[in-house]
This record gives structure tokens, sequence and C-alpha cells, in this order.
């Protein structure tokens, strides 16, 4: 009982959430936001009941692999990437050219992060942001996340009402956390402004220096899915649950062989054939288990584990790029 009244005081304890907002105005204040800023960006302040409940209950994953790829990658989701890749060549080309990364990995990550632009999230960011603060959960992370929105509004590169995002604070076509925008938003037109919401230029040019600025490498594509031998040690991939980013790659530096290495250790392409005789490091890594999908990750795919911290998701990059690289011949 002494845990419930426990709770129970806390909740009473827990000031409101318009009491919770004049806090984060106050605080908003002392960081440098000028009184008529602070005013103007909380005047139409939300509490976001959806919010909390999805941050509270987001689902457990009972997917496999070989289930999640046809559902993320329908055949008219890969129809519809290769046709806008044609359609913004000239300017995917532009970009690809100046920030050294495949125009086609750029397309993927936008269609699979909102099917192209389509669906951005229709949350006022500064009103989620705050709700999930007030909800306390990761209330410093998700300040640190507001912090970073008042910063974008301020400068200018959206208006508050347009600032629309996720249930989370995902903003734009290519879903930036706040922080993100902050790091790896460019003016991709020379406008003045980084608008990751409707100037495609922006959206393209962000997505590239984002990859860029965690080591991508235009020389070499994602990885591989391979063909393990029989009896392979297992123990030479990187461990399923490595429980943070640091540990993770930290458990690639420790496994990562030549694909001459992986060669002599059996591992070959899926149909049986040789693995490329080139001088390229690989890591291997099982998104499910040893009896699922194997795949052989090259430099690339540790910057798109930054982008997203998830096998599946990387995945479904690299498989979509490669569909849109190697289409059906006809």
């Amino acid at each position: 009982m002494a845990n419930a009244d426990n709770v129970a005081n806390q909740e009473q304890a827990k000031p409101s959430y318009e009491t919770y907002v004049e806090q984060l105005k106050a605080e908003a204040l002392a960081k440098g936001f000028s009184q008529t800023f602070v005013d103007q960006t909380f005047a139409n302040i939300t509490f976001y009941k959806r919010a909390v409940k999805a941050d509270r209950n987001q689902p457990e994953r009972v997917e496999t692999l070989d289930t999640y790829l046809p559902k993320r990658l329908p055949k008219w989701k890969v129809d519809r990437a290769r046709r806008l890749y044609k359609e913004h060549k000239e300017l995917l080309t532009k970009v690809g050219e100046e920030y050294g990364v495949q125009p086609r990995f750029i397309v993927a990550l936008w269609g699979l992060e909102t099917n192209f632009g389509k669906i951005m999230g229709n949350y006022n960011v500064v009103s989620a942001l705050s709700t999930l603060a007030y909800e306390g959960r990761r209330e410093a992370f998700f300040k640190k996340q507001l912090w970073a929105a008042l910063t974008i509004l301020d400068e200018g590169h959206i208006k508050v009402d347009n600032m629309k995002g996720s249930w989370a604070g995902a903003m734009g076509q290519n879903q930036f956390m706040p922080t993100s925008f902050i790091s790896y938003a460019v003016d991709g037109d020379g406008d003045g402004k980084k608008d990751i919401w409707g100037n495609q230029a922006d959206v393209f040019a962000s997505m590239a220096n984002y990859l860029k600025s965690e080591g991508w490498n235009d020389d070499l594509t994602w990885g591989r899915q391979v063909k393990l031998p029989e009896g392979f040690d297992i123990s030479l991939a990187i461990p399923k649950n490595t429980g943070s980013r640091k540990n993770w790659l930290k458990a690639w530096a420790n496994t990562e062989k030549t694909l001459q290495e992986w060669q002599e250790l059996g591992i070959r392409r899926t149909d049986g054939t040789a693995l490329p005789k080139v001088d390229v490091k690989a890591a291997l890594v099982f998104p499910d288990d040893e009896k699922g999908r194997a795949y052989l990750a090259y430099d690339n795919y540790k910057s798109l584990m930054h982008w997203n911290l998830s096998y599946y998701f990387v995945s479904s990059v690299g498989h979509l790029s490669d569909h849109i690289k190697f289409p059906p011949i006809k």
C-alpha cells in the first residue's frame, strides 16, 4: 500500500499542464528568447492526450524481417520510388554529387519516412513536445527537443502554426527531430530558409547532409544478404541486442572483417557464388537471429543505423534503394 500511496501523492503534487507551460515559458525566457516570441509561440498551446497514449503504449514487435519487408515495400511503393527518382533526377543528381550520397538512398529514406512527403504528421510540434515533457517519462529529452524547436522558429525557418510533425515531434518530409534539424538541415536552394516540410531541395540536401556527416561513402553500397555455411560460428556476428548505439558500434569494430576473410569462413552470396573480390570490410548482422536472414553490412550501414538504430528500418532502406537501382528487365 505504501507504494500506491506514494504514486497517489506524486500525482497530487504534479502541477497542472497550464502551470507547467508557464514554467517552460520562464525557462525559455531565461535561455534568451524574447518575451514577444515566447508569448506568440505558446499562445495556442495544446495538451495532446493521444501523444501521451502513443508514448506509453508503443506496440511490441512480433515480426520477422521476412514478414516485415513485404509490408514496408509493397509493389506500389517500389514503383512510386522509381517514378519519383526519375521525376526528380536532375535535383537528386545535383544533391548527390554535392554531398557524395547516391540519390537512390535519398529517395528510399524519403519513401520510408513519410511515403514521399505524404504522411508527415499533423501534431503541432511545440504542443507535442511540451505535452511529452510534462508527461515526465523522458522529460529531459523532450525539453531538449523543445528548446531546439524554439530555435528553429526563432531563426525563421517555419511559422509555429506550420511546424507540424509526429506525436513525438519528428518533423517534415525526412522526420528530423528538432535537434537533428539543428545539426543536419541545410538550405538546399539558397532562399535563406531550411524548409524540410515543403521545399524539395532542402529536404533532399538535408537528408544527404545527414548521411555525409555520419560517414557516408558513395563508393560503397549498404550491404548484401548472404548465405552461411553449415556449422558457422554465429559469435562472429554482431550480437542481436547491444542496448545502445555506442555498444553496437563497439561490437561492429570488434567483429568486422574483410570480404576475403568472410569468404574464407565459408560465407557466400545468396546464390552460392563467391563474394566480390574488393578490398572492403564488413560486419555480419542477423536482423532476427541466425535462423533468419544474414547480411554483410558495409560502412554505409552504420550511417543508416545512426539515422535509425533498427535492423528492420535499415534493411528496408537498403532493399528499396536496390529496387530503384535494379528495376526489373522487361
